[in-house]
């Protein structure tokens, strides 16, 4: 009983601290995300079955659709891009460059695009589709599981196979007919996303970047007190964009000492390709389908009369394994700032990129200071990898949904772990079989106790 109940702790501080969610917030209220749609993940929907071949056993997983909520308004279709990752409950996703994913040095991202284009659900004719990949009858769940078993080929390189041999006939017409497609457009980001100049002066420029026909403009929330207006370079107010408009911050002269925060939201379908991912270790994953949805971007503008003026963003770089800090001085004096006590001086009127070393899964937490009451943080997780397989040497390992829900909606409150490609769903399983016959065995302690004359 003491070795069982030292096993079952150990599980769940594992789980615990994998489900963690960090925020990535500077301490002045400034968010270190690129912009986009942010979406909460409810679950997977439209699913069947497949199996993954591993060297100790097979594993068997639920296979198909995930559905999420965007934040705002809008619904989001989702495949899975890490197939060993627990996806937790309810996490926090948010629009990502492929660059800060798996995604990124994965040669066969593109393939994957075009899985996603040339399949369910973007392709609603599951007649054609099964005709197209010689698949006799299509459901909505074989069309889900083969197009994600085809995914999962591409994404983690896994040796996976579909269980419905409908499934697995468009797997395998999907995986070699996938061309190289390139990397789709973000539904709307902001670049830069941080400036920095004397008052008096134009701020910027910081260009819009959207598919959606317009953008509304909102300026910080103090500029009625504070004067500071989102313009054009002639100074004219802005209120609505374009993808292209290039929005400056206009601080009135005299201006003492500040920052400040422009918005703009749009509402829109993200494209099919755009990566998803979360700082709660949960899985990565790749759009398939968007309702119309509400996405947004801010960028932060700093100015002073004299001395160093920063303006500081970060962006995560899987292909360096670290976190790229980007830090640009447009004040009279040096910027100097200390990173993993690594002292780094942007000389003024220049700009710099600084890339933070990180390990795989590695939480970081970076506050970088400066003149003027200056202070960012960054904070997060830096998951740019895929999981190898957990192999078991001594027993088949099978992970799937209850009968009554294979093929169908996942239950309400159903952990998303043990229908998402989880790895650690059979030690869970394993170590609950273990409370079970404990407690079978005290109940038998307990009545034998209470017998006459014992």
């Amino acid at each position: 009983m003491a070795a069982a109940t030292t096993v079952s702790g150990l599980v769940a501080a594992g789980v615990l601290s994998g489900a963690g969610t960090a925020v990535a917030d500077g301490t002045d209220g400034i968010s270190q995300t690129q912009g986009g749609a942010t979406a909460t993940i409810n679950g997977l929907k439209t699913y069947g079955e497949a199996v993954i071949h591993e060297d100790g056993g097979d594993q068997r997983v639920g296979a198909g659709l995930f559905e999420m909520s965007v934040d705002g308004g809008g619904t989001l279709q989702t495949y899975c891009v890490d197939l060993n990752t627990p996806t937790q409950r309810d996490a926090l996703y948010q629009e990502t460059p492929w660059s800060g994913t798996s995604l990124g040095g994965n040669k066969d991202a593109g393939r994957i695009r075009w899985i996603l284009q040339n399949s369910y659900p973007q392709v609603n004719d599951l007649a054609a589709l099964a005709r197209r990949a010689g698949a006799g009858t299509l459901t909505e769940q074989d069309a889900a599981a083969g197009t994600q078993v085809a995914i999962w080929r591409y994404s983690d390189h896994a040796k996976v196979d579909a269980v419905d041999p409908q499934a697995e006939r468009l797997a395998d017409y999907l995986q070699k007919s996938a061309r190289d497609l390139g990397e789709p457009q973000a539904s709307l980001t902001l670049d830069p996303p941080a400036v920095s100049g004397r008052p008096g002066d134009l701020l910027g420029p910081v260009t819009v970047h959207t598919n959606a026909g317009t953008v509304t403009v909102s300026p910080p929330p103090d500029a009625a007190t504070s004067g500071v207006r989102i313009t054009d370079k002639t100074g004219k107010v802005i209120t609505s964009a374009q993808n292209g408009t290039q929005l400056y911050f206009h601080v009135p002269e005299g201006a003492s000492t500040g920052s400040g925060q422009l918005t703009v939201q749009a509402s829109t379908t993200v494209p099919v390709g755009r990566a998803f991912a979360s700082d709660s270790r949960s899985q990565s994953q790749i759009l398939a389908g968007s309702s119309e949805s509400t996405v947004s971007a801010t960028a932060t503008a700093t100015w002073a009369a004299e001395g160093a003026i920063p303006a500081v963003s970060a962006r995560k770089n899987c292909a360096k394994s670290g976190l790229d800090i980007f830090a640009a001085n447009k004040g009279d004096k040096p910027f100097t700032f200390e990173l993993m006590g690594v002292e780094h001086t942007i000389p003024a009127g220049a700009s710099r990129t600084v890339t933070v070393p990180l390990q795989e899964d590695q939480a970081y937490d970076f506050t970088i200071t400066g003149p003027h009451g200056f202070s960012h943080r960054f904070t997060g997780v830096l998951d740019c990898e895929t999981r190898g397989a957990i192999t078991t040497k001594s027993a088949r390992v099978h992970n799937e949904p209850s009968p009554a829900s294979v093929g169908g909606t996942t239950a309400p409150g159903t952990n998303l772990a043990a229908t998402g490609g989880s790895v650690i769903t059979p030690l869970i399983a394993g170590v609950a079989i273990g409370f079970v016959l404990i407690g079978g065995a005290v109940l038998v302690l307990l009545r034998k106790r209470e017998q006459p004359g014992d």
